[in-house]
């Protein structure tokens, strides 16, 4: 009789013992497949991005973005540019910058801005542009993660031994969304006018050609949802002319610098099942709205520093946060 007491004990032991270990095991499963006891899907997250013109306002106005977007929401932080046009090119304030930003809790990308490089000029005057965006990819792009505290793994185009150079362009991905960042200044994608003086231009031209390629393939293969990218400049996609507008336009030569980066990234994305969402540095919109045409966004972050929601559920997948907007005007 003990012993059968003793026996049924062990059993009833055993199976509180199942219990927790199937429950667990179920625990475990619902993490691994994304889902949350609030009923969300892992693949919604938001990101933020800071506009150039924020960045105008010096050390203190990055400090600020830096330390508002610290939040555990936001999966990570684009910042357009380390210095305004009126700071000086120099390493000192370089490397002043790139401490900054490895204070930030969040996982951060740098995002290139022609008054980073583009429009820096020596002592005597002259286009100092090829020398600072080299040491810009010395500082803030030889490491294959992101910068802040918490890291991000990103893949460079440096990567690809062809393009060695172009360790600023880079993706990852969160959830069902690739990002990525193309080096396309504002100033008109740094063409020169001048003869003879757009090696620098025609040679990134190339780069990015393939880069932009290479992203939507891996959008493909993988079957993701959408393709964000990031540049300080607005390539104006949505603004592509169609049709018999087209085929006039491209009969005249054109000194637009985002021309064909233009007509490639609408040609990719006619061929993307997915969203396509721009997003710039630029400052045109007095209220940050992204626009749609197609299936082809555009958002300007301008002067200021914007968090965008992700969310799988809604059909436009993207949307901007108004209370962030509202709380940083009110600052």
């Amino acid at each position: 009789m003990q012993r059968l007491s003793i026996q049924r004990l062990s059993i009833q032991r055993l199976s509180i013992q199942r219990r927790r270990s199937y429950a667990l095991f179920a625990l475990l499963c619902a993490l691994a497949g994304g889902a949350h006891a609030d009923g969300r899907d892992e693949d919604g997250h938001r990101f933020a991005i800071v506009g150039h013109g924020f960045t105008d306002g010096g050390e203190k106005r990055l400090r600020e973005a830096l330390r508002d977007n610290d939040d555990n929401a936001v999966a990570f932080l684009v910042v357009t540019g380390i210095k305004g046009a009126n700071e000086p090119c120099s390493d000192k304030l370089y490397q002043k910058r790139r401490e900054l930003i490895d204070e930030a809790r969040r996982p951060v990308v740098v995002l290139p801005a022609g008054s980073d490089w583009a429009e820096c000029r020596n002592s005597a005057g002259r286009s100092n542009a090829i020398e600072r965006l080299n040491r810009m990819r010395e500082l803030f792009y030889g490491e294959p993660n992101t910068l802040g505290e918490r890291k991000l793994a990103l893949t460079r185009q440096s990567m690809s031994p062809r393009f060695r150079s172009y360790a600023e362009n880079a993706h990852w991905s969160v959830g069902k969304v690739l990002y990525a960042t193309v080096n396309m200044p504002a100033n008109n994608n740094h063409y020169l006018n001048e003869a003879g003086r757009n090696s620098e231009y025609e040679d990134r031209l190339v780069a990015n050609r393939f880069w932009l390629n290479r992203l939507f393939a891996i959008a493909r293969r993988d079957k993701l949802e959408a393709v964000v990218l990031f540049s300080e400049g607005d390539v104006k996609a949505l603004s592509q002319p169609t049709g018999l507008r087209a085929l006039l336009r491209s009969a005249v030569p054109d000194n637009d610098g985002f021309a064909e980066p233009r007509r490639l990234i609408m040609s990719l994305a006619q061929k993307f099942p997915g969203k396509v969402l721009l997003v710039d540095g630029t400052r045109v919109r007095a209220k940050p709205v992204i626009e749609w045409h197609g299936n082809v966004g555009h958002l300007a972050a301008g002067a200021d520093a914007l968090e965008v929601v992700v969310d799988p559920g809604t059909k436009t997948l993207f949307k901007v946060d108004s209370r962030k907007v509202e709380a940083a005007k009110d600052q």
